[in-house]
C-alpha cells in the first residue's frame, strides 16, 4: 500500500455549501437523468476555488423533502483546480460538494510555490485545507532552500 502524506492545500478553508457559478461554451441537459453536461472552456467557481476543464459533469441528487442539489461534478480534459497560491492538474477530476474533497487522477502536477509533486492521485479536502498524494510521487527537493 503506498504512503500518503497530509500537505496543505489552498490559504483558506473553502466552504462546500457556497454557491457554484460555471461558465461554459456549451450545454446539454439529460432530461431522463437530470444531470447536465458543460462542454467548451468550462470554468467552476466556488469561493476560493476554480476548477477549469474541457468537459464537466454535473450529476445532481434529490433528498428526503425533494429538494435537488449539487451531487457530485465530474471534470475531463485539461483539468485545472485552483485554491490561492496552490494550483493542481490532472486528467480528471471527482469533486463530491458534500464531503468537499476532490479526487485527480491522471498525470497529476501539484504547484505550490518552488515546489512541484506528481503522482498519479490527489485527494483534496477544500474544507480542511489539506491534500494527499499517492501513486508514485516524485519531488525535487532543494537542499539550500533554492537560495
Amino acid at each position: 500500500m503506498a504512503q500518503t502524506d497530509v500537505i496543505a492545500f489552498g490559504e483558506v478553508k473553502a466552504d462546500p455549501k457556497e454557491p457554484v457559478e460555471v461558465t461554459a461554451d456549451a450545454l446539454a441537459v439529460n432530461q431522463a437523468d437530470g444531470s447536465a453536461e458543460f462542454t467548451g472552456n468550462v470554468l467552476i467557481i466556488q469561493g476560493v476555488m476554480r476548477l477549469s476543464a474541457n468537459r464537466v459533469l454535473v450529476i445532481y441528487k434529490t433528498d428526503e423533502t425533494g429538494k435537488r442539489g449539487i451531487d457530485q461534478l465530474e471534470a475531463s480534459g485539461d483539468v485545472l483546480l485552483v485554491s490561492g497560491p496552490d494550483a493542481a492538474e490532472a486528467e480528471k477530476a471527482e469533486y463530491t460538494i458534500d464531503s468537499g474533497t476532490i479526487v485527480m487522477t491522471g498525470n497529476v502536477l501539484l504547484n505550490q510555490g518552488a515546489s512541484t509533486l506528481t503522482s498519479n492521485r490527489l485527494e483534496v479536502n477544500l474544507t480542511t485545507g489539506t491534500a494527499s498524494m499517492a501513486g508514485r510521487v516524485k519531488t525535487i527537493l532543494n537542499p539550500d532552500g533554492g537560495n
